[in-house]
């Protein structure tokens, strides 16, 4: 159950990185959504993934 879980939420954190007109806005919502999944280490990876996402 709790793989299942984990996965989603992961899911849902990669598409909160996808939020936002720029890098900072996907930075910070990235962030914000890793941060909910996984702590502080999910902060820096979802805020990561987030810029890396920007056009």
């Amino acid at each position: 159950m709790t793989t299942i879980r984990t996965i989603c939420l992961a899911a849902l954190t990669l598409g909160l990185a996808a939020c936002g007109d720029n890098a900072t806005e996907r930075a910070a919502t990235g962030g914000l959504g890793g941060a909910l999944v996984a702590g502080p280490a999910g902060a820096v990876v979802g805020g990561t993934v987030g810029a890396a996402t920007a056009r």
